[in-house]
């Protein structure tokens, strides 16, 4: 039986992972990259194979954020040891990055590294929503990687609903890339494993449920990813699976799957928000004020072309408030405290307002 050789390339390495291995001084070690993460173990490959590696002590302590612990597609640098196993001792530059907020922190968390597209996902059932659709698109922007969308269970609607919500997309979205797809249907199989081009690596984002394993299983050609079976009341198969982890198409495509995300926080995406809506970005540069916040100012062009319909409301209203969250991230720990202090005082006076209010006094 024939053996098949796995070339470093095929794993999605690089000249750019090459040359800052060497500008770092870390040829001496051998390369591998992580492909999943369970606990603080990571599982690498390389070209002979798959180990279950540690980080260092020295990387722990030397650690200030989540962000510099290795994360699925970073590329590491690794001693082997016996039984298959290994010590990572650093990680190489990354080329991109896709991340997000934690609830309720502003901590980061590291979905994926060294990615080329994005697929996110949705079905075209309850999960439908284009603010979800930017919010995904904004990160993916902001980490240099192409978003694109995979919109699932097209079987669940008809022809004339499906072509509908492509018209709201594409009219939202001008030049996204849209592949509607269905594992009941096969719809979208094909030209989904055409876009998967080899050594490249892909990442599929999206709500519990949208159906990221099933394609996943179907771009395997197995079912190498376990699925619950489908809930009588929702209609929905779910991950069991919690970590994330990454796969080799037999086309040579790269693809991670992800856990089902209940809520996109952002994080410092300034700029991923100005490339995904470079309409609303050239009509604030016509503002009369330099400092307009686009929300009542005179002369301000964002509302002008809001008010005239040539800008979309939802597109607005949800530029505003991703803009709102990621102004929020920036501030430092201390101006958070600030800001939640001083609202908390604003309570405190309104209840006491209300606890001292006579409306004897303001009758007439």
């Amino acid at each position: 039986m024939d053996v098949k050789i796995i070339k470093v390339e095929d794993l999605g390495y690089d000249e750019f992972f090459e040359s800052n291995r060497l500008k770092l001084g870390l040829d001496i070690f051998q390369i591998a990259r992580v492909i999943a993460e369970h606990r603080g173990v990571y599982k690498v490959k390389n070209t002979e194979g798959e180990y279950l590696a540690k980080i260092t002590g020295k990387h722990i302590f030397k650690a200030s954020t989540r962000e510099d612990y290795p994360a699925i597609g970073d590329w590491t640098v690794i001693s082997k040891l016996e039984e298959k196993k290994a010590i990572i001792h650093n990680i190489l530059p990354r080329k991109t990055v896709m991340k997000r907020k934690y609830s309720g922190t502003n901590e980061t968390q590291i979905i994926a590294t060294n990615i080329e597209v994005a697929f996110v996902i949705e079905s075209v059932d309850r999960d439908y929503n284009l603010n979800r659709f930017e919010r995904y698109f904004a990160m993916a922007s902001d980490g240099g990687i192409t978003p694109a969308i995979l919109l699932n269970k097209t079987d669940l609607i008809s022809k004339e609903e499906l072509d509908s919500k492509l018209v709201q997309i594409k009219d939202r979205f001008k030049n996204m890339d849209v592949i509607p797809t269905s594992t009941v249907t096969d719809e979208g199989l094909d030209e989904l494993k055409r876009y998967i081009a080899k050594g490249k690596t892909y990442c599929f984002l999206g709500s519990s449920g949208v159906g990221k394993s099933s394609l996943i299983n179907r771009l395997l050609g197995n079912s190498k990813i376990k699925i619950d079976e489908i809930g009588l009341h929702s209609g929905r198969g779910k991950h069991i699976t919690s970590a994330r982890e990454m796969y080799f198409l037999e086309n040579g495509g790269i693809v991670i799957d992800n856990p089902g995300v209940r809520e996109v926080g952002m994080t410092d995406t300034n700029t991923g928000i100005d490339s995904l809506f470079d309409e609303i970005i050239i009509l604030a540069i016509k503002c009369k004020f330099g400092n307009c916040t686009h929300i009542q100012e005179p002369g301000c062009e964002v509302l002008s072309a809001l008010k005239s319909g040539t800008l979309n409301q939802d597109k607005y209203s949800n530029y505003m408030s991703l803009k709102k969250e990621t102004e929020y991230y920036e501030m430092t720990e201390l101006e958070k405290k600030e800001k939640d202090r001083q609202f908390g005082k604003f309570i405190n006076k309104v209840k006491k307002d209300l606890k001292n209010y006579n409306p004897k006094e303001y009758s007439e």
